[in-house]
Formats: structure tokens, sequence, C-alpha cells
């Protein structure tokens, strides 16, 4: 076995492969594993070590104790998302995660999946036969106005204002993450002033909360109780700070991801009409002509194939990085204390050698008697280990259900192609769609 890792090829003096990397980041990795199971590249001055296999993978992120969150990508995160828990060190996240996980327990769940059939309702009632919606705009609308009811209560002036913040905050930081230079970023540019712009109204918006949590604590977000009657190991209240970060990461893991999801589900199912009659016939025998509720999410069984395929093809954690916190093996190869590791969800979800035809939209593969069943750890849209995505079954929840309510009365047509746009969150841009009104009952999936 090697004991070095093979270092791709194309790397230009001086900036080594920061140029191809930000050309196009999706086509780069998904061309790594051709070179090996771990593969050495560089950004910069940065030489960044890349799992290219699902075990090699595995092994970093069920290993959190010597795979920190850290590295070039955290690094940055950091400067928006702070210490929340999806950019805390080991040391503090199972703390972290002990105090949040109970929002996320099945039962609330179920409370939360009426407040989401509920706004998606209201969401469908709003459109216009004919009418040409932003896709992702509306769906990060939407994703805000759940979130806000089952978690946060914050007032309308200020979901307005989130909904403005989170996309520039969020390009602001991704950019910052992939240019390895920090001298642009300081200068007093356009780009730059709108993301501090957008930094000061997140603060802005979280303090909002805050202030009116305590002014009225009753009826208020159950998100906001947790952080402000949570104590340290030395019985403290979490600071003003620790409160913040904690809402930022929720604000960002449960409106951007979900609402990239969503875009990308409807522009697939609308380029895929055998996927599309399929939906609707399920849809319509599930509802029976009348509204959806979260009581049918059982039942929607296509419906959440089309949501893992579309998790497979355009998962929103793209990338994850990691440092390593001590000298360590990794598939053989020797990596000393501080090396910068990368996992890639979509690399491996893109590798014919794991998925058959990667590029091929097919919610079947999903089938639970497929023959071709990928291995272990391939399929990893919400991570793993004990830093897997707290919100995933919110998520998946959120996406069944808004997808049968919105199947059940339109047909949404993609006036563009699905191009995915990698940044903090992997989703399609700006995407177009026609809203065409479609008849309820059981007749109109046929």
């Amino acid at each position: 076995m090697n004991t070095t890792a093979v270092t791709a090829p194309g790397a230009l003096p001086g900036v080594g492969h920061a140029l191809k990397f930000l050309r196009d980041p999706l086509a780069f990795l998904a061309a790594l594993p051709a070179h090996g199971d771990l593969v050495r590249i560089r950004l910069g001055p940065r030489t960044v070590f890349v799992a290219c296999d699902p075990a090699v993978t595995r092994e970093i992120l069920l290993d959190p104790r010597t795979f920190d969150k850290g590295g070039p990508f955290y690094d940055k995160a950091r400067l928006l998302l702070g210490n929340g828990l999806g950019t805390s060190s080991w040391q503090d996240h199972r703390r972290q995660r002990r105090l949040l996980q109970p929002l996320f327990h099945p039962a609330h769940i179920k409370a939360y999946a009426t407040v989401m059939t509920q706004e998606t309702a209201v969401l469908a009632k709003s459109w216009r036969p004919g009418q040409i919606i932003d896709a992702r705009r509306e769906f990060q609308a939407l994703t805000i106005q759940v979130l806000n009811r089952a978690l946060l209560a914050l007032s309308e002036d200020d979901q307005r204002l989130l909904a403005r913040s989170l996309p520039v905050a969020f390009d602001g930081v991704y950019w910052r993450m992939v240019i390895p230079s920090t001298l642009w970023f300081r200068l007093p540019t356009p780009a730059n002033r709108r993301f501090t712009k957008a930094q000061q109204c997140l603060r802005h918006v979280a303090a909002n909360a805050i202030t009116e949590h305590r002014r009225a604590p009753d009826g208020r977000g159950g998100l906001l109780s947790a952080l402000l009657e949570a104590r340290t190991d030395d019985g403290d209240p979490l600071s003003e700070r620790d409160v913040h970060d904690h809402l930022v990461t929720i604000m960002f893991a449960g409106t951007d991801t979900t609402a990239d999801t969503l875009a990308s589900a409807f522009s697939l199912i609308s380029t895929h009409p055998e996927v599309e009659a399929r939906l609707h016939e399920e849809v319509s025998t599930v509802a029976g002509g009348r509204p959806v509720t979260p009581d049918a999410l059982p039942a929607l069984d296509y419906t959440r194939r089309i949501v893992l395929e579309t998790l497979r093809l355009f998962p929103p954690g793209w990338i994850v990085s990691r440092v390593t916190t001590t000298g360590t093996k990794l598939a053989g190869r020797h990596l000393p204390a501080g090396a910068d590791v990368l996992c890639s969800p979509y690399l491996l979800h893109h590798d014919p050698a794991l998925f058959p035809d990667p590029d091929r939209f097919d919610p079947d593969r999903w089938l639970p008697k497929q023959n071709e069943a990928p291995p272990r750890g391939a399929m990893i849209p919400f991570g793993a280990g004990n830093r897997k995505c707290i919100g995933d079954q919110f998520a998946m929840t959120q996406a069944c259900l808004t997808i049968a309510t919105i199947t059940a009365n339109w047909r949404l047509r993609s006036l563009s192609a699905l191009s995915p746009r990698p940044r903090m969150s992997l989703g399609p841009g700006r995407l177009r769609l026609t809203c065409e009104p479609r008849p309820r009952g059981a007749a109109a999936g046929r």
C-alpha cells in the first residue's frame, strides 16, 4: 500500500488547484476518486487531503476527536455561525447537542409537521395560474415561516430581514472559504459592504428575538426557551454570544438547506414526466381530494424516494472539512497533527462505482429490495456519526409534506435547466417555475 497520498494532477505554481476548484468545484471533486481513496490537493498555500471512498469518509466522520471541525472551510464559517452546533469543536459539541436534541424529538416533529402543512397550503393558495415564481425565494420564505412558527417566534419585520440577509451572508462566507487570500476581503468593495451589513442584520435579528422572549416568555419559541433556560456545567446561563451562535446556526440549517432541496426537487420532477406522473398518482391516492395532513406521511413512499434521490444528486451539505488533532493514519497514510481533511457527500454520491449512472435521476434506487444497494456510508446527505445533522428528520418531514401539499394543487413547470450552484449550501441558484393548476381528486394523477 502507498504510504503517501497521491496528489491530484493539474496543480499550478502558487495557487495549486484553487483555480480549478473555484471554476467548477463539483466537477473537480467528482474527478478525484479516479486517483485513489485519499487524494492530496493544494488550495493556495494549504495542503488538503480529500477522502474519496465511503469507508475512509466514515472513518473521519465517526472519529470527531481525531478529525475535529476545522480546516479552511469551518474556520471561515465561524465568521458567521460562531461556535454553534454546526461549527463547534468536539469538546463543546456533546454539551450543545444534549441541549438542543429534545427540540427534535419525534413527538415534537409531529407537532412541527402540522405547521409545515398549514404554511405550505397558505403558500400554494397565494399562487395564480400562469404565475412565474422564483423557486428558491418562495421556498426560503416558506422554510423561514415554518421554522419561525415551530422554534423562533420572530416578528414579521425580522422575518423579512432574515430572508434578505441570509443569502448575502452565506455567499460572503463561501467566497471567504474558497479564496485563499484574505486581502481582497479587507477592501471596502460593494460586496464586502453588503456582507458586513448582512452580518449585522443577522445579529440584530438574533438580539431582537432574545429581547422579545425575555420581555414576554410565555408562548415564545421553543428554541429560545431552551437556550435561555440552559445552564453550563458550572451552573451559569449561556452567554449572549452562545445564544446568538445557536440561533444563527438553526436559522441557516433550517431554511437555506431545505429551500435548496425543494427547489431542486421540483425542477427534477418537472423535467422527468414519468416521475411526475407517479408522484401525482401517489398524492391523489393518499389525499383523496382532501388537503394533505401529517397523517399522510407514512403513505408518501414515492415522495420520500424523490427527496432521497434529490439529496443524492444535490446534497445541500456538499462538502465537509476536518482538521486532525493529533498525528494519525488514514487509509494507510500518515497524517500529521493539524492536517486539513475534506469529505464530500457530492463526490461519493456521484461516483459511478457506488451509484451506477450517477447523474440519472432515479427515485427507484431507494426501493428497499434493490439488488445493488450502495455500500454503507456512500449516501450521507446529512453527515454521519454523532455530528450527523440534528434536524435530519425535520428536513425530511418538511420536504415530503411540502412536495405532496403543492403537488395536490399545482404542476410546477421549469423554465430553465437545473444548474447546481455550490455555495455554503448546494442548490439551483435562481430557478424560475411556472404554476399550472392541477385538478384535485384520484383521477388527477392519471
